[in-house]
């Protein structure tokens, strides 16, 4: 089975002890490394039969995938971040985004508004130069972004994942892992059981990882790539939980309402 997640730290930890054989599978498995609007991308061709996916994504593809309750990234103090030069008015400005269907974009559109501001869509590595460049008003930000944004010269305008929290009580979702429905229940939980195995692996030596992490880290200091796995693999990696599932149906809602997103009867999570 292929098993598309991200470079980020977080993914190449949790994943690492499943990828190199470490804990046991249903199947074998492949893992395809790839840019997470890239993964979103796919999944719509339901190319891969696991992926990392936005639940921004997930919200337009209950149909063919549903979620595993372990490999996800969900929390507080884990949101997107809009960064600029200075003070910048966001209604109407250039905002430059990693993707219209990462969880980012779908948060900025909730709160700001879609068609609110001017979305330039870059992969979101060139986001901050192109902020520092002034090819774009603001930059709104992901991944290991939220640690080095000040390197660039640039100030945090809105952290989305505030004002979630403010507004919800509740952890941000962020990404989940997808299981093709087509892959049978038995298969799914047996994945869903591999991942979270995979998980505890790397938490019980948490030091063997570092080199498969570091060897698509971008460069990153070893400081923000640990700080970067402090801050999304949590609790809510090892199982979504019933407060990590009320985040996600209260997201899907909020964006059903806006027409973001299509309601689906599909249950959200497997297993």
């Amino acid at each position: 089975m292929k098993l598309g997640y991200s470079l980020c730290p977080n993914d190449t930890f949790i994943f690492y002890a499943l990828a190199r054989g470490k804990v046991a599978a249903p199947e074998p498995v492949e893992e395809v490394l790839e840019d997470v609007e890239t993964l979103n991308r796919w999944a719509f061709e339901g190319r891969l039969e696991l992926t990392k996916i936005s639940y921004a994504a997930y919200g337009h593809l209950r149909e063919g995938y549903v979620a595993l309750r372990a490999g996800g990234a969900l929390g507080r103090g884990v949101g997107p971040l809009v960064v600029a030069r200075g003070p910048v008015e966001l209604a109407g400005a250039r905002i430059a985004h990693p993707g219209r269907y990462t969880t980012a974009f779908l948060l900025l559109s909730l709160l700001l508004g879609e068609g609110a501001f001017e979305p330039v869509e870059l992969r979101y590595d060139r986001i901050m130069p192109a902020v520092a460049a002034g090819e774009v008003d603001a930059g709104l930000i992901i991944h290991e972004s939220r640690f080095t944004y000040p390197e660039h010269g640039l100030e945090k305008l809105l952290d989305l994942g505030e004002w979630w929290e403010g507004e919800t009580g509740l952890p941000l979702p962020l990404g989940a892992i997808l299981a093709r429905r087509d892959l049978g229940d038995a298969t799914i939980r047996a994945v869903n059981d591999a991942v979270r195995a995979s998980l505890a692996y790397a938490y019980a030596h948490p030091d063997e990882p570092m080199d498969y992490v570091r060897r698509y880290a971008d460069e990153l200091s070893d400081e923000v790539t640990r700080a970067h796995i402090r801050t999304y693999v949590n609790e809510f990696s090892l199982d979504v939980g019933e407060e990590g599932e009320a985040a996600v149906r209260e997201l899907f809602a909020r964006a059903e309402a806006r027409g973001l997103v299509p309601q689906n009867p599909n249950p959200l999570f497997c297993c």
